[in-house]
């Protein structure tokens, strides 16, 4: 059924003076005004009362026009179709449909309010004026309810309600983009981008929050400044850490600085195969061991790359039984914390932090953003419940641990896992210790029930020879100290003459090797020109210690001038350019004092030497002095140079 509103306009003139009106482009920076408040156009009902039908023109109808938007024609103020009025007549008396003519389509638009009203009942003159004061205060921050938290509030994203955002998240290094490319311009793969959707629910506006707010207890508004006589008021430093048993428990704890600090996150890297996974179930088990069954809380170990049957295996090899020890798989951070609330657990190892993820963060488990937002959500967790979390994370082939760097500024502790394949010794070693030192070391070895405390380290990277071996040509034994620890370590050199070849140099730095042989050259006078060196370091371990330059040299001139050095000689110095012998300088880090001190440590050096069983210490003279207060069963020999060690060690005996 055709419509019967139509629009009364005044003469042709006016009527293009309107249209050019109207068919101007608006300002998009100014509201458009409504229909209704154009000049010379009246809107008309569809209603057939005699005060609003449309068949009738105004009382002044002289000079108008009726326009027809149906036929697209002008006529006189009565001719209105015989269709219009055949319409009116059949249209109900009491509609509330208002027809609105707009210019822009050509076409009628039907609306139930009349034109120019407000569209909501409640709106009002008060409605516009809430717009112009919301047009006022457009772009200008504001807080509400005056508190500082609220500029911390999360905040939905800006733009029109009910619009979602959109983006483009790489699956291989986690950035985003707002739009797709095709490739990832961060890292050049093909084919990673991957849409997501934030969405307006509370785990997409909140982040990370969301998984820890699921359970814990939110202190943020009951905590307030304390001082420190306060927050040490009642706590005995002796017995706040969880202690450790045995002597793999003595073994993890120096490294630690003492124990397990309650509520602290503590991240464990190494290489694969190395024994991080072992070293984590054999440390749970060990926090069980000094409690009893019934009263201990539990040890929850999650694993997102096993099974727990696989688990379970495993620890049944390394013969643990622990009753209060719970195994779980999973990689969904929220599920974890849920399904471990119930056992109110002692400690939490997560294996490892690169498979776990966030439902709220976009891209897979192991990127960049999941594996720093899965870290917070762990370290917020740890400090409000104050359960220490332990996180095995994988490493690159540089060996720094996969992930931000951010990661390791996250956490309380980073401890590394060393170790050679073809080697059962393993290293323990503190990176970062927020709650004690960086110098202490754990030596283990990899045994067939796992790893095992190694009781005497100086001697581990030691062999047997015997006295008139001819081995022992090239061969010298040096005393470092790594940490807290003092090793003997075993360098050997090999010179062959006439060799088209170059040198190889494995387990010491390569620069450090030609430094030491230009300096043999120069001031000592060997003639080691038409000579392929090539060094090695025993058992794997990287000789990195200036201390060990003293053996390097020693091995060398053995090799060099064919003599063998005696197998009871130890060597502790480090080599300067004009040839002469230094003291190795070690940076002690003393708790009660406000800065490092600088001591050579050469008698902790000569005392492990004197255990070992040697008989003769080679030292610089500069700490001859230092010595002489201590009664060593062990003779030393000072020398000043080179050429003095020469002559000292490499002449016949008498």
């Amino acid at each position: 059924m055709p419509l019967t509103s139509a629009a009364m306009l005044r003469s042709p003139s006016s009527l293009l003076r309107l249209s050019r009106r109207l068919l101007r482009p608006p300002n998009p920076r100014l509201p458009r005004p409504p229909l209704s408040t154009l000049p010379h156009l009246r809107l008309l009902s569809s209603s057939s009362s005699p005060s609003t039908s449309s068949s009738s023109p105004p009382s002044d109808a002289a000079g108008w026009t009726t326009y027809d938007p149906f036929t697209d024609t002008l006529g006189p103020p009565g001719a209105i179709p015989s269709s219009a009025s055949a319409s009116d007549a059949e249209t109900p008396a009491e509609s509330n449909t208002w027809g609105v003519y707009d210019p822009v389509t050509g076409r009628i638009v039907m609306q139930e309010a009349p034109p120019g009203a407000p569209s909501s009942p409640d709106a009002g003159d008060g409605g516009s004026e809430g717009e112009e004061a919301g047009l006022r205060e457009k772009g200008r921050r504001r807080v509400s309810g005056g508190s500082w938290s609220a500029v911390a509030a999360p905040r939905k994203p800006a733009g029109k309600a009910g619009r979602e955002k959109v983006s483009y998240v790489c699956s291989n290094c986690g950035e985003g983009e707002s739009q797709w490319w095709g490739i990832c311009r961060h890292c050049s793969a093909t084919g990673t981008l991957n849409k997501f959707v934030a969405g307006t629910d509370a785990a997409s506006t909140e982040g990370s929050h969301h998984p820890v707010r699921s359970w814990i207890p939110q202190k943020s508004k009951e905590m307030v400044p304390q001082s420190l006589q306060e927050v040490n008021r009642g706590v005995d430093q002796a017995e706040w850490r969880i202690p450790l048993w045995g002597n793999f428990g003595m073994e993890v704890a120096r490294v630690l600085g003492g124990g397990i600090v309650p509520g602290s996150l503590i991240l464990v890297g190494g290489d694969p195969g190395v024994g991080k996974s072992s070293l984590m179930l054999q440390l749970a088990s060990n926090v069980l061991e000094g409690f009893k069954a019934e009263e201990s809380s539990p040890v929850v170990y999650v694993s997102g790359e096993e099974s727990i049957e696989q688990i379970g295996n495993r620890a049944a090899r390394m013969s643990i039984t622990s009753r209060n020890l719970y195994l779980y798989s999973g990689t969904d951070i929220e599920d974890i914390l849920d399904k471990i609330q119930p056992l109110s657990p002692r400690a939490l190892i997560i294996d490892s932090i690169q498979t776990v993820y966030l439902r709220s963060f976009a891209g897979s488990a192991g990127n960049l953003s999941q594996v720093k937002e899965c870290t917070s959500a762990l370290l917020r967790f740890a400090k409000l419940t104050n359960v220490p979390v332990f996180l095995i994370g994988h490493v690159t082939k540089s060996g720094d641990i996969a992930g931000p760097r951010l990661l390791e500024h996250i956490v309380d502790v980073v401890l590394y896992m060393e170790g050679e394949r073809c080697s059962s010794h393993r290293l323990l070693r503190s990176v970062k210790n927020r709650f004690g030192s960086t110098d202490e070391l754990g030596v283990f070895e990899m045994a067939e029930f796992g790893l095992q405390a190694v009781l005497n380290p100086s001697e581990m990277f030691l062999t047997e020879h015997d006295s008139d071996s001819e081995i022992l040509a090239g061969l010298a034994v040096a005393v470092v100290l790594d940490g807290s620890r003092t090793f003997a370590i075993e360098v050997q050199a090999l010179c062959v003459s006439g060799s088209s070849r170059t040198g190889q140099v494995v387990g010491i730095p390569a620069s450090r090797a030609d430094v030491i042989i230009s300096v043999l050259m120069k001031q000592a006078g060997l003639k080691l020109q038409d000579n392929a060196i090539f060094l090695n370091v025993v058992s794997g371990y990287k000789l990195a210690e200036t201390a060990g330059d003293l053996a390097i040299a020693a091995s060398i001139c053995s090799s060099f001038l064919e003599f063998p050095i005696p197998n009871d000689v130890a060597f502790i110095g480090e080599i300067g350019l004009g040839g002469e012998l230094r003291t190795v300088p070690v940076i002690v880090i003393c708790l009660p004092e406000p800065r490092g001190l600088s001591v050579p440590r050469m008698d902790k050096r000569v005392i492990a030497t004197a255990k070992l069983g040697y008989k003769k210490c080679v030292i610089p003279k500069t700490a001859e002095k230092l010595l002489k207060p201590l009664n060593l069963d062990i003779e030393i020999l000072p020398c000043s140079n080179l050429k003095q060690v020469i002559n000292t060690i490499f002449r016949p005996q008498e």
